[in-house]
This record gives C-alpha cells, structure tokens and sequence, in this order.
C-alpha cells in the first residue's frame, strides 16, 4: 500500500442503476486473479455487494471497494450506488476517486442518474471515460448510445473504440488507436484478428475522427497532422492520455461485462490513460488558524492529510473510518490530528478494504484508500493530518432529503433503544437527518426517498435488533384567531378552610402572522396584585399550547389583562393560573378561531417535456406558481404548496418525470386551512382524542 503514488488509479464507476458496475468490477477482478468466478447480481453472490439489504433488493446500496493489479499498476475500484436513494453516498465517495468509468446502457442510453453523476464528476473537475455496456443485449446500440452521450455531456465523448457485431452477435471490438481488432471466445479470452471487411469503411472514418480530435487537444500534434503527416501510435496514445487528463475530451469504450467482451482493454486503457494521484493537481485546503489556501501535493514527503468521506458502522467492529490520504505516508499504527473536532486520535490497525472484508497493512502512502476502526470523534467529513502541519479540507455536502417519515419502536423494549440507533445510522449514511419534532412529539428521518428510508430501518433491524415502523408525519398545524374580545376569567372554588378565588379580565387580539405571542399587563390601582399577574401570564401561554379547534398551538396573539379582583385570603398564584387559563379559552371560542397550516417554498428542476404535467400537479396540490426560469436544458418552476400535499411527493415526482425530475423543498410560512379541510383535521383530531 505504499506504493508510488504514479502506479495507483483511484476509478470510481457511476451510472444509474442496473448499468452493470458491478458487474463489471467483478468481472476485472476476476480477470486480475484476484477472484476465482464471476459472480452475478441477480445470485446475490458478487464481491461488491454483499450487504444483506443489497442482495435483497439486487442493487448496490452503498459503495464498494477493492483493488486489483495490471500491468504492474494497482486500479482501486470505487463501485458507488445508481439509486437516486442511495446518491448521497456516491457524492461523497467520488471524493477518493482522480476519475470516473461512467458506464451508458448500450439499451437504455443516459439516464438521469447517470447525468447526475456527471455533473458530480464535474464538480470535482474529474477526467471521465465513458463505457458503452451491454452490447451483447437485445436493443443495443452503440450509435444511439453514443450520440446520446455527445447531447448531453461535455468536455465532447470521442469514439476510442468500435463494436464487432451487435446484440446476440456482438464478439469483439476495433482500437482505433493501434487499428487492432480484438473477438473473444467463451471464457472471455481475446484473440487478435484482422478487421472485418463490412466494418473497414466505418473504421477509417471513426480513426480519422479520433485521430484529429485528439490532435486538437495538443497544438503541435494538430499542426502536422493538418500538414499530412502520419502520427505515431505512440504519439496517438500520449495525446490521449494528455487529451484524457486535460478534460479536452472524453473517451468512449465499448463491453459486455456479463459476457467478459473487452473488460481487459477497460482496464489496459484505466492503466494507460485515466489519471494516478500524481496526475492530479495539489489538493487545495486551508490553515484552520489563518483561513488563508495552502494546497497539498501527492507525495509522500509532503506532509500527511487525508479526509473521511465514508464511515461504516459495526455493532462488534465499531465505527470503521474510511479516508483517502491526499499527503504524506501512515504507518500500521499511531496518532494523528482532527482538524474538525480540534482532537488527537489514536488508532492500532491501518486497514485496506477488499470487498466484505479488511486487510490489515503495514503503512500507506499518497492516494492510497484505508480505513481505521474505533476512532472515538470522526465523523465522515472530517480532515485528518499531521499536528504540527494542518490543514483542513472542504467535503462535499449531501445533497437535500426528500422525503420524510416519522418512526416508533414496534415494541415498548425498543423505545430506549432508538435514538442511539438511529444516531448510529446517520453516522453512516449522511443522507439522513433526524429531528425530534416538539409539537407532533414524532421521531422523524428524512431521506432521499422512501426506498432509502426502507433500507435503513432494514440496517437498523439486522444491525441492532431494533425494529421500527414507519407512518407519514403529522402535519404540526397551529391555531390563531381573526377578531378581536374582551372576557372575564373567573375561578371560585369554596372548600373547607382555604377557598379558591382568582378573577381577570383579558382583551384577546390577533398579531400579524409570525408574531408570535405578547402580554401586556394593563392592571391599575393594584385591582390584581403584581405577585398573581406572571400567574395569568403563565396559565394562558400553558392554555395555548392546547389551542380550542383541534389541539394545536395557538399562535399570533395578544393578550391585555387590564381588570381583575382578588381575595385577601382565597386568592393565590395557582387560581389565578387557572382563571387566565379559563379567559384564555373562552376568549379563544368568541375571537373567530381558525387553523394555520406550513407552507413550504419548494422548486421544482424538470426537463421541459414535463412541465404542463407538474404545473397541472401543483396546481391539484393546492400550490401556487410563483416563478418560472430555466437552468440548462432543464426548466425550473418554484411554488409554494401545503406541507400536507407533499408528504409523497417524492415518489409522484419520479413517476410523472421517469426519475428526471429533482425538488427541494424549505419551510416558507403558517397560512390558513381552506374551511372545507379544516373541518376534516378538526373532527380527526376528535376521533384521535378519543
């Protein structure tokens, strides 16, 4: 592991879902020896995904590592989740990574994820290779995929390669850099043969094609290329590495992972072209004393730093932290530096991750992926280096949750149990957030989509024997009032001894919506003695919190006390309590109650195809339209909507836009419930009562 930093490719695969990134990186590990047979998604046998909920649903969930050598080079596999559910956790692992496979279904074409990995890629300002897979498939098509991918991505995709045959027929494929072409038998061995006649036309097409679009990407290249000189495969290959690293272009492959077609020429071509740690410019990051840039490079001398961008939670293990280190060398064991959490943390083991399962190595150098366990304060994010030489680095964030659902314990024994899990799990998987809502007094995770929230009560359950079920959240509505009363409070109670007398006279009003709630003490003449009047105050804020129409919050009030009276000896603070509290509720009845309701700003990103359809949804949902701008190719509507109309929006969403669509939804204010659905909230708050 602690190599030079030029022999490693750190190679994360992204696409959508069911692409076969899996499938290809078993498939390279086999060729690499390093597994004895090719397992299969749908068998749930494969070295990547092994997790329990993974084989359950045939889908990658959370992102896998391993490592292979060729060509006396090490390629670490970054096999990352195409469920929009699980993206979250393909942002953050596409940190360990200096370039992206991104493989096209030679079927189906781009889909979205797949765009929304690359736009990830870009931000990272990633050097990317395309893989066209599934060529052996029904449907496939090369062209189609391909000129697809040219649409809708940029820097341009160049044809590298070109198939030989198609679908059922598909055996082989043409380099059109050496102009080699290559069949496959059964067992996924190539054989050199001579380029198919039909297909000699088609290729020295597509090799003029290549060979001018990488010269474009070096100036003296293209200058005797245009003078008609003939260029080197050498000069070929370096002009596509430097084109490659640039991000001038984007070169494009094709395969049959499954069937074992070309899998050896992606990783030749991973070898020789996509970059290694020493590729990629000095990591850019800033002194936590200064805040002024400093940058480290990948060399072992420079001083150590790495970031935790995955962190795997065990209930045996422990928390297992996995870092890249951008920096510097790590031995099998010793201290180093949280620049977040301003901590030292000690570990005892520097662990290589192969699959299910870790290796324990002596050291690690720049660009290496390991992991530790038990770090008591890291958390993913965090940057860790060396003390006397900090430096923190800047993490990607996850991107915004969806969808929400309120969780509680199947059984009374788990109660105690589920905050500290679900801790636990947000640990993990940062695409999750918690909160413990005060007014519906719910336990509530927000996720990507309800299949992520799914899974993660699976984990729960597997992991730590806590069994959760999950319900829609309840709407926290409150209540206000419209009219403006005067009332009097009055509690007189006469029992042996000591009898209960406190009387007030309040005026209830409403405040602008937001206002919250105030108190004004109007008393003269000392009509309620000054110790009671906090008394009154307190019995109507208690009286509020209660509200009179269905139970909620009463909001945006105020309320003067301006008369009163007292007895010398029945009266105290708690009947005085009580009589604000009965004035409160009687002037509540009088003052024209009604029900608030959150409203949410939400924005909507859709291809333009889909716009009628989600206006014509919006509409359905009660919102209102308030602007409409276009990003790109994509149309972007803003609204704002009842939160209760968009508690599945999520799902409804993907349906109506085929998963093209993204939202993110923030809390804009309280409005009033239309009657009609007032009256339903109310009587089901009767019906819950009882």
């Amino acid at each position: 592991m602690t190599g030079t930093a030029d022999k490693l490719r750190n190679i994360a695969f992204v696409a959508h879902g069911g692409a076969g990134k899996t499938s290809l990186a078993e498939t390279m590990l086999f060729n690499a020896g390093v597994i004895k047979r090719i397992g299969r998604v749908e068998d749930g046998n494969t070295a990547m995904d092994f997790e329990p909920e993974e084989i359950k649903r045939q889908t990658s969930i959370s992102t896998g590592f391993h490592q292979l050598e060729w060509k006396k080079s090490t390629i670490s596999l970054v096999d990352t989740p195409g469920d929009q559910n699980f993206f979250t956790d393909t942002r953050f692992c596409l940190q360990a990574a200096e370039g992206a496979l991104v493989l096209v279904d030679a079927i189906d074409g781009v889909k979205v994820q797949t765009e929304q990995a690359w736009q990830f890629a870009e931000e990272l300002e990633m050097p990317c290779m395309i893989l066209i897979n599934k060529m052996d498939r029904e449907r496939a098509d090369f062209r189609r995929a391909f000129d697809e991918a040219s649409g809708l991505f940029s820097p341009k995709p160049i044809v590298v390669q070109l198939p030989i045959g198609k679908e059922d027929q598909f055996k082989g494929l043409v380099d059109l850099v050496s102009m080699k072409a290559y069949v496959y038998d059964d067992s996924g061995k190539a054989s050199t043969v001579d380029i198919p006649e039909d297909m000699k036309d088609e290729v020295q097409t597509e090799r003029e094609n290549l060979v001018e679009n990488i010269a474009e990407a070096d100036d003296a290249l293209l200058e005797r290329y245009l003078e008609g000189e003939e260029l080197t495969d050498e000069e070929i290959n370096a002009a596509l590495r430097a084109g490659t690293l640039s991000r001038a272009f984007v070169p494009v492959l094709c395969a049959s992972a499954t069937r074992n077609i070309g899998v050896d020429r992606v990783c030749d071509f991973i070898v020789d072209c996509m970059p290694s740690p020493a590729d990629r410019r000095p990591k850019q990051g800033v002194s936590p004393d200064s805040g002024e840039e400093i940058e480290r490079s990948a060399s072992p001398d420079d001083p150590f730093s790495a970031l935790v961008f995955k962190t795997v939670a065990d209930p045996y293990a422990g928390r297992l932290s996995i870092f890249k280190i951008f920096s510097g060398t790590l031995g099998g064991d010793g201290t180093f530096y949280n620049v977040n959490k301003e901590t030292r943390e000690r570990f005892n083991q520097l662990l290589t991750i192969t699959g299910k399962e870790q290796k324990q190595v002596s050291g690690a150098g720049p660009g290496a992926i390991v992991a530790v366990a038990k770090l008591k304060e890291t958390g993913t994010g965090d940057t860790l280096c060396d003390e006397a030489n900090k430096i923190r680095y800047r993490s990607v964030e996850p991107l915004p949750t969806l969808t929400s659902f309120a969780v509680e314990p199947k059984s009374k024994a788990d109660e105690d149990k589920v905050l500290g899990s679900l801790q636990r799990l947000l640990e993990e998987d940062p695409g999750f957030k918690l909160e413990r809502n005060a007014e519906t007094k719910q336990i509530v995770v927000s996720g990507m989509g309800q299949i992520h929230i799914e899974a993660g009560v699976d984990k729960l359950k597997r992991k730590y024997n806590v069994e959760l079920t999950l319900h829609l959240p309840k709407i926290p509505y409150r209540e206000t009032i419209k009219k403006k009363v005067r009332v009097q409070g009055k509690h007189k109670k006469q029992t042996g001894g000591h009898g209960q007398y406190g009387d007030c006279w309040i005026q209830l009003e409403p405040l602008p919506r937001g206002q919250g709630f105030e108190f004004v003490d109007a008393i003269v003449g000392g009509v309620i003695p000054k110790t009671y009047i906090p008394a009154v105050e307190k019995g109507i804020v208690e009286a509020s919190a209660g509200g009179v129409l269905a139970g909620y919050p009463c909001v945006d009030f105020k309320v003067t006390l301006d008369d009163g009276s007292y007895h010398a000896v029945d009266s105290s603070e708690m009947a005085f309590k009580i009589a604000g509290s009965l004035a409160f509720k009687k002037a509540c009845q009088d003052a024209a109650p009604v029900l608030l309701e959150p409203i949410m700003d939400v924005t909507v990103i859709t291809p333009e195809d889909y716009m009628g359809d989600i206006m014509g949804d919006l509409n359905g949902r009660r919102g209102r339209v308030m602007g409409m701008d276009s990003e790109g190719k994509k149309q972007v509507i803003k609204a704002q909507v009842p939160y209760a109309e968009f508690l599945t929006y999520a799902q409804d969403l993907r349906s109506m836009t085929g998963g093209r669509g993204l939202y993110t939804m923030a809390f804009s204010h309280y409005d009033e419930v239309p009657a009609q659905i007032a009256e339903k909230v109310i009587e089901q708050a009767a019906k819950d009562k009882e």
